[in-house]
């Protein structure tokens, strides 16, 4: 799960072209499972909760262009950042946001 808070309303509309980008690398990367977004843009709070088949998928994501690119590109306008990573059995997918959101916190 990822915690990608906004600094200001006007990056809203560059975060959700961003998103339409990864959105599309997602749905064409190696050992994705499964992803999902929660968008709060009036309180510019937004996170990511993905699943994938083992660390090096994850890592290969992060890594390749253009989720690399963007996220270098968001980095001045976001705020405090939280991530957690955590295995999960495959009779627990698909993940809730309750439980997914309450490990980022008591991180």
């Amino acid at each position: 799960i990822s915690y990608l808070p906004l600094k200001h309303f006007r990056a809203i509309p560059k975060f959700f072209r961003f998103t339409y980008e990864i959105m599309s690398q997602l749905r064409s990367s190696p050992g994705l499972i499964g992803y999902s977004l929660d968008a709060r843009p009036f309180t510019r709070k937004f996170w990511t909760l993905s699943v994938w088949r083992d660390q090096k998928a994850l890592m290969d994501f992060v890594g390749a262009i253009p989720h690399a690119r963007i996220m270098k590109a968001l980095a001045p306008h976001l705020g405090k950042t939280q991530f957690a990573q955590w295995a999960v059995e495959s009779r627990d997918v698909p993940l809730d946001w309750r439980s997914a959101k309450a490990r980022l916190s008591s991180r």
